[in-house]
């Protein structure tokens, strides 16, 4: 049997007390973002603490408001990483920042064993009311709790982004594939074509935070949201990211005009 390299109680209890003492030196100093000492949306700084407790408070609505701020485009980008990430029987595959593992579901389909992991406990434990049968783990992108060459593939949609240093979790990321295992990375991106990337621009500052506002329970999160966006390297940047880490043979693929890019690579 497959076994993450500690127990499900210990994580649980690990990570709870790590998340309560980062709120609590957090809660101690006021930032944008923040409401009475509790934090209500992250900073592009993406302190560890504000950035679980923004997901912890948006994760019993999460899906449904992705669906609706993506124009129903989020289905479309988990069938084609889930075709990317092509899981097979028995391949052990992680999928980080998986949230309530809406996206973990298609390679559990495909008769892989995956794991869905994330950082924000508001998101594990609405994951597990819904699929109490995935094994839910709790972790840090940039120190996974799993051991080297663990994962025939490893994939991570829409969280890279808000990972404090990208740089680590690519290495991390790396570190628990199996040589000649995959990555594949959906995320947001920079669209290709100059006058939709206008219009895309604007819909991101101007019309998101409005829609938010009237279907999450912590539209500010989707302020965040846009800045991140738009300070995120483009396609050819997280490539480069990608081959600095070790990964070999690293492409992309543009959805929806570049409003997302979908990264593969492979570990030599």
């Amino acid at each position: 049997m497959f076994c993450v390299s500690f127990c499900t109680d210990c994580r649980w209890t690990q990570l709870v007390q790590s998340v309560r003492g980062r709120l609590a030196t957090g809660a101690k100093h006021r930032r944008p973002g923040c409401l009475n000492g509790w934090v209500t949306r992250a900073s592009l700084d993406k302190q560890p603490h504000e950035v679980a407790t923004m997901f912890d408070d948006v994760a019993a609505n999460y899906d449904l408001t992705n669906d609706v701020l993506s124009l129903g485009q989020a289905r479309l980008w988990r069938k084609e990483v889930a075709k990317a990430v092509h899981a097979r029987p028995a391949e052990k595959v992680l999928d980080l920042a998986a949230g309530t593992a809406t996206s973990s579901l298609p390679f559990a389909a495909t008769g892989a064993y995956v794991v869905p992991c994330d950082f924000s406990l508001g998101m594990l434990q609405e994951g597990k009311k819904r699929n109490p049968w995935l094994p839910f783990t709790a972790g840090d992108a940039t120190r996974l709790p799993f051991r080297d060459e663990t994962f025939d593939a490893v994939t991570i949609s829409f969280g890279l982004r808000n990972v404090q240093d990208t740089d680590a979790a690519l290495r991390e990321l790396y570190r628990v594939t199996k040589p000649g295992g995959r990555v594949v990375i959906c995320e947001f991106s920079q669209p290709t074509w100059t006058p939709f990337r206008t219009v895309y621009t604007e819909y991101l500052m101007r019309a998101l935070p409005p829609v938010a506002r009237a279907v999450s329970s912590n539209p500010d999160a989707y302020v965040y949201l846009a800045e991140s966006i738009r300070a995120w390297p483009d396609q050819a940047g997280l490539a480069a990211k990608l081959q600095r880490a070790g990964w070999s043979k690293v492409a992309w693929r543009n959805l929806t005009g570049g409003v997302v890019a979908l990264h593969r690579g492979v570990r030599p």
